[in-house]
């Protein structure tokens, strides 16, 4: 049994000590642990296989097993990230804004990190590297809880990055969550003074339960219902080439499309190569009556359905009366995550880049880039749908707050 208070006020010390070190020490102990993943990289494959190989007798879903896998190309890509986040700006201690008020008291507003960082995620392993990453770059520290499907995996990643941080006497500065029970998320969510700030990232229901279980302050990050709406001025062959993307390169992602939108106007003609082109690519269509009237497929028979976020080769299609019935509908059932219009009519785009409510919204180009990475954050912590703070990709300024610096010379209010 673990005593999580003590713990987390080991965490909590340890964020006042990597407050105090500068960007060469941090850029150092993160080149050191890109270096530790690629040395060590069997060790990790190994610790992986022991949860894929539950994962499979528990008969999960490919989907899923998908999410929990680490193969050499993964923990390649994993380094790498690291690398590219040695590479950007160090967004501590900058300064945002400064001014003299009209007493002469001179007012800096600069950059800190929060402190201490939770998150609380499921069977993805790569996000125990990006977010300790992450959050060593900015300062941070991390209490870091994911999911026991990836409980090996993540054992064997927290100890390779604390074997580093112990050169410098930073251990505690990253710390895993031993105890998978729901008692102990509770006190994660509820440890304010010792946790500064939780993340979730997983399914919709575990961002749900942290939003209204927490005391503590939550960035909410989004379960991906992301559309495609093909209007009728678009290229054929582009938005094929945009769905198929969005859909099969990986259907596991919060950024995978699990609706396509048609407009009325081409739907005799488009709908039967697209459900030709995804049918070559073993994807399960799912439409109303009037969708079946001109391709077969799965029927769906509640509006509910359009909500769902399948994270597999499953994908609703609805014919939409035009570009602001799609705006309509996508407003109205996504989860604000990330959505796109294929068109080459730039007044339908521009209504559509204004109107739809999303993070990220897409004109002529996959939603599969709504990731940190391709936005040239190097990682990301998640993918945040709400609004105040930190909306889409959270990169490492999205990690950071501020304070008020004020200098003065004696002066007093009058």
């Amino acid at each position: 049994m673990i005593n999580l208070n003590k713990d987390l006020l080991d965490v909590k010390k340890a964020s006042y000590k990597l407050a105090s070190i500068d960007t060469d020490l941090k850029n150092k102990i993160l080149e050191n642990i890109s270096l530790s993943l690629i040395k060590n990289k069997n060790k990790i494959i190994d610790a992986n296989k022991i949860d894929i190989d539950n994962a499979i007798n528990n008969k999960l879903k490919d989907a899923f097993i998908d999410r929990l896998r680490l193969d050499g190309k993964r923990i390649d890509n994993l380094s790498e990230s690291i690398n590219s986040l040695i590479k950007l700006e160090d967004p501590v201690a900058k300064i945002i804004n400064k001014w003299t008020t009209i007493d002469g008291i001179e007012i800096k507003k600069v950059s800190v990190p929060f402190g201490v960082i939770c998150a609380i995620y499921e069977a993805r392993p790569n996000v125990t590297v990006d977010i300790a990453a992450m959050a060593l770059k900015t300062s941070n520290a991390c209490v870091l809880r994911g999911g026991k499907e990836a409980f090996n995996t993540n054992k064997c990643l927290v100890e390779l990055i604390k074997l580093e941080l112990k050169k410098y006497n930073l251990s505690d500065c990253v710390y895993l969550v031993s105890d998978n029970s729901h008692e102990l998320v509770d006190e994660l969510l509820t440890a304010r003074g010792l946790i500064d700030l939780v993340i979730p990232r997983g399914g919709k229901g575990l961002i749900e339960y942290v939003v209204k279980n927490a005391s503590v302050p939550v960035i909410e990050t989004g379960a991906g219902t992301c559309h495609v709406y093909v209007h009728q001025d678009a290229s054929f062959y582009m938005a094929l080439n945009i769905i198929v993307n969005a859909k099969v390169q990986r259907p596991s992602v919060c950024n995978s499309i699990e609706c396509v939108l048609v407009d009325e106007k081409i739907k005799d003609e488009f709908l039967p190569l697209l459900a030709q082109t995804l049918y070559d690519c073993r994807v399960t269509l799912k439409g109303d009556k009037e969708v079946n009237k001109i391709i077969d497929c799965e029927l769906i028979e509640n509006d509910e359905e359009y909500k769902i976020e399948y994270n597999d080769l499953i994908l609703n299609i609805k014919i939409v009366k035009d570009y602001l019935d799609a705006i309509n509908h996508i407003n109205n059932y996504s989860t604000h995550h990330s959505d796109c219009v294929v068109t080459n009519n730039k007044k339908v785009a521009d209504t559509f880049l204004k109107n739809v409510d999303s993070a990220c919204v897409y004109h002529n180009a996959s939603t599969r880039f709504s990731d940190g990475g391709c936005f040239g954050f190097g990682a990301e912590v998640g993918i945040s749908t709400q609004k105040l703070h930190a909306r889409g990709p959270m990169g490492l300024f999205e990690l950071t707050s501020y304070k008020y610096i004020i200098e003065g010379n004696g002066e007093v209010r009058k």
